[in-house]
């Protein structure tokens, strides 16, 4: 059975109402935690694509990215965990990994099972909860990896406090 039934999240994966772009964090991290998701990549057989400045490059190691220049570009890393489903990491911090999806390329059940299935390996491999809100809305997740219980679930109607997110209690 699926972790996520699309009849339970379709309204709040309408791309007209809610945005095109939902936010997706896993918080609490570090420069270890960046270089793991780094190196789930390849294990995992994802296609991925990184860039600084428009300009495609060899993927240097986490601290190499997180350690640039302030005044420096954002760089950025496309991850494909299934054709046509586009993740967007930017190295903003080493205390957050956070990412961009696209709700166009997440409609129905079959996508739905995709997203969780992405966001179960993240937030396993990691053993963090990994959190998605509507775009700017950190305190309205709709869904997460909870670490408990190893699965993704819904989380509409709870109201997620910064600091639990940032605490790894983003989902109790």
């Amino acid at each position: 059975m699926p972790d996520v039934l699309w009849d339970d999240v379709k309204d709040y994966f309408d791309p007209e109402t809610e945005g095109c772009l939902p936010d997706v964090f896993v918080r609490g991290t570090n420069v270890d935690d960046w270089q793991a998701f780094l190196e789930l990549i390849p294990s995992q057989g994802w296609w991925s694509e990184y860039s600084e400045g428009g300009d495609v490059m060899s993927l240097p190691s986490a601290e190499q990215v997180l350690s640039r220049s302030p005044d420096a570009e954002c760089p950025q890393l496309r991850v494909r965990p299934a054709p046509d489903m586009e993740a967007i990491f930017r190295f903003l911090s080493d205390d957050e990994i956070d990412f961009d999806v696209d709700l166009r390329e997440l409609q129905g059940q079959q996508r739905i099972d995709l997203l969780c299935d992405f966001l179960h390996t993240i937030g396993s491999h990691l053993g963090k909860p990994v959190v998605m809100t509507p775009e700017g809305m950190y305190e309205r997740p709709i869904l997460g990896y909870d670490v408990e219980t190893g699965r993704v679930m819904l989380l509409v109607g709870r109201q997620l406090a910064a600091a639990d997110i940032a605490a790894g209690r983003a989902i109790q």
